[in-house]
């Protein structure tokens, strides 16, 4: 599976100081053994032994690239994008656990959709303890993001159907199509994504993933949600964590509503 010419799938992740990364490599070796795939590491300037350790995992089917400063979550993966040749391209966080049985059920669907409707595909994504993380989205208005972020109960407990209707709770446990998925995981048709220049990169970080989305719909391809793949997202929550990615979330989100129309409620 050395040879490039022959490689079907290219992972992109990008990552900064991740301390997961290393078990998302390590979840991939069974996949690189057996299937056409190899993964590129984007690295958005980690301190220097992080990116040496890094480097020991660099082999034909994986490639390492310092760039020695961080120009976003977006930017990284695009750098991927443009040298990718393969048929299709997987945008996976730092801190994705995949196996083997999920990843080819993804990679059978997009290459069984020969008329090629579907732009991207979304598995079902897990908590380490296998709680459903809720990631999907029915539709975006400022009002439901916000709830999230409210940290009395008694709140969230009032809106708790509204809530579940934004996180798609109540998505049926079949493959089908849905508007928008998470960043953490997309498998997605190079040639769309490609299409559609990949990430818009005034988005920093967050957001990102929703833009994409909605640019996917737009040109006419179809996002997919696949059940029967199933990873697992350690999930950092960096914007409910700290004061500085709280406030580049919400700048990007006042950047998402200004270039796609303000939904407040």
């Amino acid at each position: 599976m050395t040879n490039n010419a022959q490689m079907q799938v290219t992972v992109s992740i990008v990552t900064y100081n991740s301390q997961y990364i290393f078990k998302t490599l390590d979840s991939f070796k069974p996949i690189l053994a057996a299937l056409p795939v190899v993964i590129v590491v984007h690295d958005n300037g980690s301190n220097a032994d992080y990116v040496a350790k890094l480097q020991t995992y660099a082999s034909p089917q994986i490639k390492i690239i310092a760039s020695g400063e961080n120009l976003g979550f977006g930017h990284g993966h695009n750098a991927t994008l443009a040298d990718t040749t393969t048929p299709f391209f997987l945008i996976c966080n730092p801190d994705i656990i995949v196996n083997q049985t999920a990843f080819e059920a993804m990679y059978r669907v997009l290459q069984a959709d020969t008329k090629q409707k579907f732009g991207m595909l979304t598995p079902k994504i897990v908590g380490p303890s296998g709680d459903v993380q809720y990631l999907i989205r029915r539709r975006l208005d400022v009002f439901d993001y916000m709830l999230r972020f409210v940290p009395f109960k008694f709140v969230k407990r009032l809106f708790n159907k509204r809530l579940s209707h934004y996180e798609c709770r109540d998505l049926a446990d079949i493959q089908q199509p849905i508007n928008y998925g998470s960043g953490a995981f997309m498998f997605t048709r190079t040639s769309v994504i490609k299409k559609i220049s990949g990430f818009d990169e005034r988005f920093f970080m967050y957001f990102e993933d929703n833009d994409l989305c909605d640019r996917i719909r737009q040109s006419g391809s179809e996002i997919i949600y696949v059940p029967t793949a199933v990873v697992t997202h350690f999930y950092g929550m960096a914007s409910h964590r700290s004061f500085s990615g709280f406030k580049i979330f919400m700048r990007s989100m006042r950047q998402y509503f200004h270039k796609w129309g303000w939904r407040f409620f």
